[in-house]
């Protein structure tokens, strides 16, 4: 049995089942708040973030705990989600014209959520080598803690920003992790099935572990000496966190374990993935940046580059699939005679 991997045409519009409907917040522990209104021309003002038409605690909390001037604004437009009238989505955009290899944003790392803000390095290097946890799971497991302090958390402002998104990014879709299993009938026949249900079996067994890490994760166990994980949330809670984690978490390279994957308040999902995009986020000196690869116009939506994953992955990581992706492909199974 060989198995060839050939790169695909494009995949027809109808064989794509984007789910666009609504859901509750991610995180599931209390209700997402209204965000304060503000206005784009005092952004201008302020050198940095701004809404075109509203916005507010995230743009105020990254201000206030010290975000440098920088060249974008926090836009609104409708959201594409089915049962979602009237309701909008936020998108990072130019504040002025870029040109390519401009500094659209640097984000302190004191805003940056990592493994290593949340569990320490020795930590994280003991879990990750025992096969403990993954660095999503601690994350999300970091994420939910922080939403049931509410107003107290650190993170509170862009946990609200994480639940108005609801791990669906720009094009207002779901990994069908969390599709029903009416929906996943749309995927037999495809290796993509298989795979969703492996990566289900694969967050059940994180989640298993969940008690465990948290009391071998002393920062974890000292800050939330009560809340025992398994008790305080449920799987499916655990598996919402993990899917909005997933689909927004930023790699990292050259930096140590415990900063590799990041959750940064302007990246995804604030930022469009696309396949044919070159520009990242990047570890800059005691920052996240993002140098852009091509020009804006002032107003208009910022893209980042996904890395180099076909589409069967980018479905699975983030419910949509890119037409003009130069690393799709296909797996074709074959039995070759032996002569």
């Amino acid at each position: 049995m060989a198995i060839l991997s050939f790169h695909s045409y494009t995949i027809p519009s109808h064989l794509l089942p984007f789910r666009r409907r609504h859901r509750r917040n991610f995180l599931a522990c209390s209700a997402a708040e209204t965000l304060v209104s503000s206005s784009s021309s005092a952004a201008a003002a302020a050198g940095g973030i701004g809404r075109v038409t509203e916005g507010g605690d995230l743009k105020s909390w990254l201000h206030s705990e010290g975000l440098p001037p920088c060249k974008v604004l926090l836009g609104d437009r409708p959201s594409l989600g089915i049962g979602e009238h009237g309701r909008s989505i936020h998108y990072v955009a130019a504040s002025e014209d870029l040109k390519a290899g401009d500094v659209a944003f640097s984000v302190p790392n004191s805003l940056v959520v990592t493994l290593e803000r949340v569990l320490g390095n020795e930590t994280v290097a003991e879990l990750l080598t025992t096969n403990k946890l993954s660095e999503l799971a601690c994350l999300a497991l970091y994420l939910m803690y922080e939403k049931k302090q509410g107003k107290k958390s650190l993170w509170y402002p862009f946990i609200m920003e994480l639940d108005r998104q609801r791990g669906r990014g720009q094009l207002a879709v779901e990994s069908p992790l969390l599709w029903s299993e009416a929906e996943l009938a749309y995927l037999d026949g495809s290796p993509t099935r298989a795979e969703v249900l492996q990566r289900e079996e694969g967050i059940k067994r994180e989640y298993n572990e969940l008690d465990t890490v948290w009391f071998m994760a002393g920062s974890l166990f000292k800050q939330y000496p009560f809340d025992i994980p398994t008790e305080a949330f449920s799987f499916e809670i655990f598996k919402q966190a993990f899917v909005a984690v997933q689909s927004c978490v930023v790699h990292l390279q050259k930096v140590s374990l415990a900063r590799r994957f990041a959750l940064v308040p302007l990246g995804p999902p604030l930022l469009s993935y696309k396949s044919n995009c070159k520009a990242m986020l990047t570890a800059a000196e005691e920052a996240v940046q993002l140098v852009v690869d091509r020009p804006y116009k002032a107003g208009e939506s910022i893209v980042i580059w996904c890395g180099p994953q076909p589409n069967s992955r980018l479905i699975l990581n983030y419910g949509f699939v890119d037409e003009d992706n130069p690393y799709d492909r296909i797996v074709i199974e074959a039995s070759i005679p032996e002569y």
